[in-house]
């Protein structure tokens, strides 16, 4: 009995997209796509809504690079197998051929794609690999990403600056994204998931779909039970959730 394995695409071209696509269903026919992703934030946000098994990253894609996706999945409890999808014949990715993680050149060939498939099958038995280590050695394949800009929010007539190194976390809902700053706190219309290619990822760290904290700012993570996780910040009474896919950022030494 076969049993469909969840995938995601991604790929800010949407030619290269659906071709990809119609290639996995036709030569992968177990694969369930449960999303076809226009950009890196999209892919994030679908990744933490879908929780797919495998990932077909397109490397150079605006806002997050494929790289950059892969990293932050990587670090999540049930990180996925992943292959690359490049127009780029970048020397550096044939350290991948021997590796953990595959890559296909665009435009997608049937050989070349059968090939990393019969690969994502024998490894379907296996753990993802960690993959932090190396991926961070290839972001500078990866487009730099943007500096932190100063957010601004409305706060009545007056429209605040704030550094995001003062921001202590970001909530968001359906409609705002709550700012809590040292000093205040405030509304914007930018959702999480865009904010996420503007902001430094070794400070701000994920710990929820809705949740980003300034890691300076945490004062330590209390499990609750096997499944439920918070946190508390420095000074602060209020607590955060920490969502089943983040845990794994809190491991302890």
């Amino acid at each position: 009995m076969n049993t469909t394995i969840r995938t995601l695409i991604a790929d800010d071209e949407e030619g290269p997209r659906e071709q990809l696509r119609a290639a996995l269903q036709r030569l992968w026919p177990e694969l369930d796509i449960v999303a076809a992703s226009r950009h890196g934030v999209d892919a994030w946000d679908d990744f933490l809504a879908h929780e797919p098994q495998v990932c077909f990253l397109d490397i150079n894609m605006p806002g997050l690079t494929g790289i950059e996706v892969a990293r932050r999945m990587g670090a999540t409890a049930r990180p996925p197998h992943v292959v690359f999808v490049t127009a780029y014949g970048d020397h550096a990715l044939a350290a991948f051929d021997a590796g953990a993680v595959d890559y296909v050149m665009k435009p997608v060939e049937d050989a070349r794609l059968v090939q990393a498939i019969e690969r994502l099958k024998a490894r379907q038995q296996q753990p993802a690999p960690d993959l932090q280590a190396l991926l961070k050695q290839l972001l500078p394949l990866a487009a730099t990403p943007p500096k932190p800009r100063l957010i601004q929010a409305s706060l009545g007539r007056e429209v605040k600056m704030i550094d995001p190194q003062d921001v202590i976390y970001f909530e968001s809902d359906n409609r705002y994204t709550r700012v809590v700053y040292d000093g205040g706190e405030a509304l914007i219309r930018t959702p999480l998931k865009e904010l996420l290619a503007s902001l430094d990822a070794e400070l701000f760290w994920q710990v929820h779909r809705s949740v980003l904290v300034n890691s300076r700012c945490i004062a330590s993570a209390v499990r609750l039970d096997e499944n439920t996780m918070q946190l508390t910040l420095k000074g602060r009474d209020e607590k955060l959730p920490v969502s089943r896919q983040f845990q794994g950022l809190f491991k302890g030494q």
